[in-house]
């Protein structure tokens, strides 16, 4: 299983560049929003939460931030970044099977997005309102997509996975299905899968729709 490389986000949404060294009140304002989170909603979160959190004034934090959604779009970089890397880390090394190789990868993803449930969640609702979390998440999507139609691509042509839909479209319905399913998992809202069992039924799903089988691949 082999997929072409995206590059990881590495802008920062702060007001100023993120220096290499981070900055610490910069870092306990991003700290205190995800602590924040994982207790109550966004919408609930006020400036001078972040700010009293953070241990700074509300003058200080639009020093560092223009508003508390341009907080959640900087956790939101990181956490891709730290996705990409795991991802980058999977695909850069040899599987010894396709089991394996889609395993691993399921499980990265899976890894990254349960370390930040919380912000896992708020993103997937704040972008039903905000244009920049959804453009992010947009763009976020497609190169994920793009990585995993390659690697389709790649198992197809060395004959271990059959000809079928169009590798980019059968990619954006199982990258989606990923997304849907931790969702409801994090959150318990409608029908979910137990978190013991997520990674094993996203990958029986995935080895199904690109092998055309569950068994030995």
């Amino acid at each position: 299983m082999s997929t072409a490389q995206g590059d990881a986000p590495g802008t920062g949404r702060g007001r100023r560049p993120v220096r290499p060294s981070g900055d610490d009140r910069e870092l306990a304002i991003l700290a205190t929003a995800e602590r924040l989170l994982s207790e109550r909603s966004l919408g609930s979160i006020s400036v001078d939460d972040l700010a009293r959190g953070a241990g700074i004034s509300r003058p200080t934090f639009y020093f560092y931030f223009s508003s508390k959604d341009a907080v959640l779009l900087s956790l939101l970089d990181r956490v891709v970044a730290e996705a990409d890397s795991s991802m980058r880390q999977v695909f850069g090394t040899p599987a010894t099977s396709a089991r394996e190789g889609w395993s691993r990868a399921i499980t990265a993803y899976y890894e990254t997005f349960r370390r930040h449930r919380a912000l896992t969640v708020a993103w997937a609702e704040a972008r039903t309102t905000n244009a920049e979390v959804r453009a992010l998440w947009s763009s976020v999507f497609e190169r994920w997509v793009q990585q995993c139609a390659a690697a389709i691509d790649a198992e197809r042509a060395r004959g271990a996975a059959p000809q079928g839909l169009p590798a980019r479209d059968l990619a954006v319905a199982l990258t989606s299905m990923n997304e849907r399913v931790l969702y409801a998992t994090f959150t318990g809202d409608g029908p979910s899968v137990p978190e013991s069992d997520v990674v094993d039924v996203l990958l029986g799903v995935w080895l199904s729709a690109v092998y055309g089988a569950v068994g030995d691949v």
